[in-house]
């Protein structure tokens, strides 16, 4: 995978629009995203939680587009950092079924330890929504 994108994808025996509306709930996230678990409101759309890897606090807003199926989420440290660094994608795979891919791009500043560690979370993240989509949780 290249240094400065990382994408994790897998396909899913849920209906696209299914899929889509579990991304784009910004407390659902807090569900399978390993690094701002246990998600909280704190604006319109913006959440707050916490990774499961350090404990850190983790700011994040949802920015649903329906018409393409695409969510983006700007992250950062606090609620006036955000900066646009992951999408999740869907794309329809017939009428029960679609693809999910998370995407994440690599900000300049950031180590090739915590780089490869976004990666690897991301890598157990599609399974965890691919099982929650499909269990129906």
């Amino acid at each position: 995978m290249s240094r400065l994108f990382h994408a994790a994808t897998a396909e899913v025996a849920v209906p696209a629009d299914q899929a889509f509306d579990y991304l784009a709930d910004g407390l659902r996230q807090g569900e399978w995203t390993l690094g701002c678990w246990d998600r909280e409101r704190i604006g319109e759309d913006v959440f707050r939680g916490r990774s499961l890897y350090d404990g850190q606090e983790t700011y994040v807003r949802v920015l649903p587009r329906r018409e393409l199926l695409l969510v983006d989420f700007e992250v950062g440290l606090s609620a006036d950092a955000l900066v646009p660094r992951i999408s999740a994608r869907v794309r329809p795979r017939g009428e029960h079924a679609c693809v999910v891919t998370l995407m994440a791009w690599r900000p300049p500043d950031q180590d090739d330890e915590s780089w490869q560690r976004v990666r690897d979370l991301h890598q157990a993240e599609i399974h965890l929504l691919k099982g929650r989509l499909e269990l129906g949780f």
